[in-house]
């Protein structure tokens, strides 16, 4: 009841996107039944039947994909302050996403049970025309009931569950730090990473805040306070400064126009640590690049399983499905090129820094750095599939494989929901980023920087991926074309 009302509540764009996970997951069952259907009409026939199933994994990879970046940007199903109190804490609400994906999926999958019964004429009683049309919809046979009930259920049951997996509870684990920091001087919370000796807080008490705040200033790169300076004008500098963590996230520090209450010596050496570093300790940057050489690897072995399924086994003819070797090789590309999209958009935003970079490159490379984990899988993702349509326009010179109208249904499924998938994904990114930005115009930043940093991000993109697409598509298209 809780999902219902949720869905119920939510806004138009999230109605829309989950209308669009009901539409990948109608036309990821059709595909399913069609196969089934291949496979009454042709029991002389299972390696081809199974092939055809074997091929609707991509439709239903690209589904789930779907769903599972619709759910994350979700705004119901959020966690927020003081709901645990009510019993919606993070499993609570990962169960209502699960929920709310599985009755979005269901939705689709009853459409394209409809759908294949108004075509074979189990509706209407008219059958339809045209032979393949018979073959794929097996006309005039009975329907397994076990078998198109598992089938339908097989989309809502895979997206739900990867939903449930990617948004479920995780233990928050400290950052390992080399010694507990002490708050008093007897070490009420722990003793410092360095003991001080008895009567240290009168002798230096006073110039150990000076230091401090001399620290922390020095722990900020010298780069992004020079980006922070140059992107707000000097008129608004005045009302804050802006600050880029060591981390790559955006921070503001607003001034203080009230002067601090005066403290005696024993208050400042209380409230100052003597260990080196700040009292804040810095966030961790993610670690993006350590999946890139996997992401090679990877890459590398698909496309050298497509090369020796090609020279075993030639070009395809029009009137022929590809092999499982193919589809093996382009499910190790497309793997290979989702696990090294993180690090070479992480490896993107670091060149935009180099070479004495402005206030603008500086801003597009650091918030590409830190959208590298949420961006750079569908990117990936994305990249696969245009070097999969491109060697399809290439060898098979517009027949397309022997699927006929099912082959122009399937490609049409795994391109939208990538593509969908990306822009939702960049959704979340702007949704993740809006304090940074509003922070940024509250300190006088003109709107057109912002623009032109996100276009600046959006080049860079294209200049790095585009090559490596076309790079992909050709070596993919050489032991085929021949």
């Amino acid at each position: 009841m809780l999902a219902l009302r949720l869905t119920r509540i939510a806004h138009l764009a999230v109605h829309l996107r989950r209308l669009l996970v009901a539409v990948a997951s109608a036309g990821t069952g059709f595909l399913l039944l069609c196969a089934l259907g291949h496979a009454l009409s042709h029991p002389d026939a299972p390696g081809a039947s199974a092939l055809r199933l074997a091929w609707c994994a991509a439709p239903l990879a690209a589904a789930v994909y779907l769903a599972v970046a619709v759910a994350r940007t979700d705004p119901g199903t959020r966690p927020r302050s003081g709901l645990s109190a009510i019993g919606l804490g993070p499993g609570r609400l990962m169960a209502v996403s699960a929920t709310t994906t599985a009755l979005s999926a269901a939705l689709g999958s009853v459409a394209a049970l409809l759908a294949f019964l108004y075509l074979r004429g189990s509706l209407t009683g008219r059958p339809p025309s045209g032979r393949v049309a018979a073959d794929a919809l097996a006309v005039g046979q009975s329907l397994p009931a076990p078998a198109v009930l598992t089938l339908l259920v097989l989309t809502p049951a895979l997206a739900s569950a990867a939903v449930a997996h990617t948004l479920r509870p995780r233990d928050p684990r400290p950052a390992a730090s080399p010694a507990p920091r002490g708050y008093g001087r007897f070490g009420a919370y722990g003793w410092g990473k360095a003991r001080e000796t008895f009567g240290a807080y009168g002798r230096y008490g006073a110039r150990t805040a000076a230091a401090a705040g001399s620290r922390a200033a020095a722990a900020v790169p010298a780069d992004s306070r020079a980006a922070a300076a140059a992107a707000v004008p000097a008129g608004s500098r005045a009302a804050g400064a802006a600050r880029v963590g060591a981390g790559g996230a955006l921070q503001t520090q607003g001034s203080d126009h009230h002067p601090p209450a005066p403290t005696d010596v024993t208050t400042q050496a209380l409230d100052a640590a003597p260990a080196p570093a700040p009292e804040t300790e810095p966030t961790p940057r993610p670690q993006n690049t350590t999946a890139l050489p996997w992401g090679i690897a990877i890459l590398t072995a698909g496309l050298t399983v497509e090369t020796y399924t090609g020279n075993a086994a030639g070009a395809p003819t029009p009137g022929t499905a590809p092999s499982a070797g193919v589809l093996i090789g382009w499910a190790l590309t497309a793997l290979g090129l989702a696990l090294a999209g993180p690090g070479l958009t992480h490896l993107c935003g670091r060149l935009l820094q180099a070479a004495r970079p402005g206030a603008l490159r500086l801003l597009a490379g650091r918030v590409l750095m830190e959208e590298s984990q949420r961006v750079g899988r569908p990117l990936g993702v994305v990249a696969a599939v245009a070097a999969a349509a491109y060697v399809t326009t290439t060898v098979y010179d517009g027949d397309g494989p022997g699927f006929g109208p099912l082959s122009t249904l399937g490609a049409l499924l795994v391109a939208g929901c990538t593509v969908a998938t990306l822009l939702t994904a960049a959704v979340e990114a702007r949704h993740a980023r809006v304090d940074t930005k509003d922070a940024l115009l509250r300190l006088g930043a003109p709107p057109a920087t912002l623009r032109a940093a996100a276009a600046v991000r959006a080049a860079a993109l294209l200049a790095l991926f585009g090559p490596l697409v076309l790079i992909v598509a050709v070596l993919a298209a050489l032991p085929l074309d021949h």
